[in-house]
C-alpha cells in the first residue's frame, strides 16, 4: 500500500452482528486495519454489547458508536441483545429479523462522522447494503465461516441434491467435489425444505441477496488451507472472496499473568503441566442447547476415560445429575468452569493436546493455530460442515462416535471415552495432532506482516478501495 505516503486519513466502519462468534473476528479485523498507517476504525454496536466491545478494544484507537437496540420485539425478552442470551436458538430468526429496525439510527450516526471509505458489516445485517449504497461507500461482507462450508451448501442447493435421498443420513456424492460425501443431516432445515418459507427462509434470502450485491465477502481463513474451494468459489462466483485470517493471530499473545493474578484455570493448567499431563479443553460454544441427559453422558464419558480436562460449561446449561458424584470421582484430574474463560489462551497451553468441539469456526481455527487437533461434536448450523473439513479433507481432528451413527445422533459415554482416549493417546490421535502443527505453522505465515498471503490480500484489497486510482 500507498497509503503511509499521504497525510490522508482512511476511514472503515465495522458493524458486527450481536453474537460473540460474529463480533471477535471483526474485532480482530479493527486491530489488523489499525496496523496500517493512517487507518481510522469506527465500530458500531449496541449498548448491551459495548463494555465486551470496548475491554477487547481497550489498547487501541478504535471509535465506539452505540445504536439502540430495538425494544418490544415480539417473542424476544427485554434487555436482551445478543444471541448468547437468548432463551432459545429457535428465536433467532426473529431476533435477527428485528435489527433491521436499527437502520435509521443507523444511518443518522453515518452522517455525523467522516467520509467512509469501505464497510464491513456481519452478514446477517444485510440491510447495511441499502445504508452503505445510499452513503456512497462500498460494503463488504464477513459471515464468519469457512469457503468449504459455502462450496458444499452451494453445491447441494443448484443440484437440489437433498431431495432425493430415502435417509437423512444417507451419503450423497457431490459431483463439484466428487471426494466429498455429505448427508441431509449435515445441513439446516432451509436447505431440507423442498419448498422452504416463514421468519428463517426470508432471513435467509435477505441475506443471500445482499451479499451477492456486495462489493465482495471477506473471509476468516488463510488460502493455504482452503486452496481447492477458494479457487472454485473465485471461479463460479461473481461475488468476490478476500482471505484475512485467521483473524485470531491479529491479537498478540496475553502477556504473562501475575501470580497471584493467574485465573484459577490457568493456574490448575500450569500444575498439569508440572507433573507432565496432558491435558483435553472441552467446550461447546456459546450457542446449542445440550440436553442434561447429553451432558451426564459427557461426565461419565470423561470420567471413564482417565485423560485429564477442562470442561468450559455455559451458565445456563442445565444440571447434569450429581456433580459432587462426578468430582470424587476425578479428583485433580479435571476442573469444570462455569464462567468465562480465554478459549485462545487455553488453547495455546503447552498443556493441552486436545479440544472436544463442536466445530465453531472460531474454535476450529483457534485450535489449528494452536496445533492442538480437534474430537469433532457439531452441533447446529454449519458445524457439520466444518467437522467434515476437519476429519476427512485437512484431517486435524478424529469425531465423536453417536449410537446411531448419525451426524445429529446421541452420544453415549462409551463411545465418547474411546474416541477421547484414541485423540489423546492413540496412533490416529499422533497423527491428526502433527497435521494440526503443521497447518499451524502455515497459519501463522499466512499472517506475517508484510508477507504472509492473508496480510497480502488485505493489503490489495484496502488499497483497491482506499486508492480505487492505483487499481
Amino acid at each position: 500500500m500507498d497509503a503511509s505516503s499521504s497525510d490522508s486519513k482512511y476511514h472503515v466502519v465495522l458493524f458486527p452482528f450481536m453474537s460473540k462468534g460474529h463480533t471477535i473476528p471483526l474485532l480482530h479485523l479493527a486491530r489488523l486495519l489499525l496496523r496500517r498507517p493512517n487507518f481510522i476504525v469506527t465500530v458500531f454496536t449496541t449498548s448491551g454489547n459495548h463494555s465486551f466491545i470496548a475491554n477487547s478494544l481497550s489498547d487501541t484507537t478504535a471509535f465506539i458508536i452505540d445504536l439502540p437496540f430495538p425494544q418490544n420485539v415480539p417473542q424476544i425478552p427485554a434487555g436482551v441483545e445478543s444471541t448468547d442470551k437468548l432463551p432459545s436458538m429457535s428465536l433467532f430468526a426473529p431476533f435477527a429479523l428485528s435489527t433491521k429496525l436499527m437502520q435509521p439510527d443507523f444511518e443518522k450516526a453515518i452522517e455525523t462522522l467522516p467520509r467512509v471509505n469501505f464497510m464491513v458489516s456481519d452478514g446477517f445485517l444485510w440491510w447495511t447494503l441499502d445504508s452503505a449504497i445510499k452513503f456512497g461507500f462500498p460494503r463488504l461482507v464477513s459471515f464468519g465461516m469457512s469457503i468449504y462450508s459455502s462450496c458444499l451448501s452451494k453445491a447441494v442447493v443448484e443440484q437440489r441434491l437433498l431431495f432425493g435421498p430415502e435417509s437423512d443420513d444417507e451419503l450423497i456424492t457431490l459431483p463439484q467435489f466428487p471426494w466429498i460425501k455429505v448427508t441431509r443431516n449435515d445441513f439446516g432445515s432451509t436447505f431440507r425444505d423442498s419448498e422452504p418459507s416463514g421468519p428463517h427462509f426470508e432471513f435467509n434470502i435477505a441475506t443471500i441477496t445482499a451479499a451477492i450485491n456486495s462489493y465482495g465477502t471477506i473471509i476468516n481463513s488463510f488460502y493455504e488451507l482452503e486452496a481447492t474451494f477458494a479457487d472454485y468459489w473465485n471461479k463460479e462466483n461473481g461475488n468476490k472472496t478476500w482471505f484475512v485470517g485467521p483473524l485470531c493471530l491479529a491479537d498478540a499473545p496475553r502477556v504473562e499473568h501475575e501470580p497471584r493474578k493467574k485465573p484459577t484455570w490457568i493456574k490448575w493448567l500450569d500444575q498439569k503441566l508440572e507433573q507432565g499431563r496432558s491435558v483435553l479443553y472441552v467446550a461447546f460454544g456459546s450457542q446449542a442447547d445440550i440436553s442434561a441427559q447429553q451432558l451426564k453422558e459427557i461426565a461419565i464419558g470423561l470420567k471413564k476415560s482417565k485423560v485429564n480436562f477442562l470442561w468450559v460449561m455455559r451458565a445456563k446449561d442445565p444440571e447434569y445429575g450429581d456433580e459432587s458424584e462426578l468430582e470424587e470421582g476425578i479428583g485433580d484430574r479435571g476442573i469444570i468452569l462455569r464462567e468465562w474463560v480465554d478459549q485462545r489462551e487455553i488453547l495455546i497451553h503447552q498443556s493441552v493436546n486436545g479440544f472436544l468441539s463442536h466445530c465453531g469456526w472460531n474454535s476450529v481455527l483457534e485450535s489449528i493455530c494452536a496445533g492442538v487437533p480437534i474430537l469433532a461434536w457439531p452441533m447446529m448450523a454449519e458445524q457439520p460442515l466444518n467437522a467434515r473439513m476437519v476429519v476427512e479433507e485437512i484431517k486435524v481432528g478424529l469425531r465423536v462416535e453417536t449410537c446411531n451413527g448419525s451426524v445429529r445422533g446421541f452420544v453415549k459415554w462409551e463411545g465418547l471415552k474411546k474416541m477421547v482416549k484414541e485423540l489423546m493417546e492413540g496412533e490416529t490421535g499422533k497423527q491428526v495432532r502433527k497435521n494440526a502443527e503443521e497447518y499451524g505453522e502455515i497459519a501463522k505465515k499466512a499472517m506475517e506482516e508484510g508477507s504472509g498471503s492473508s496480510w497480502c490480500n488485505l493489503d490489495v484489497l484496502v488499497d483497491g478501495l482506499c486508492n480505487p486510482r492505483n487499481t
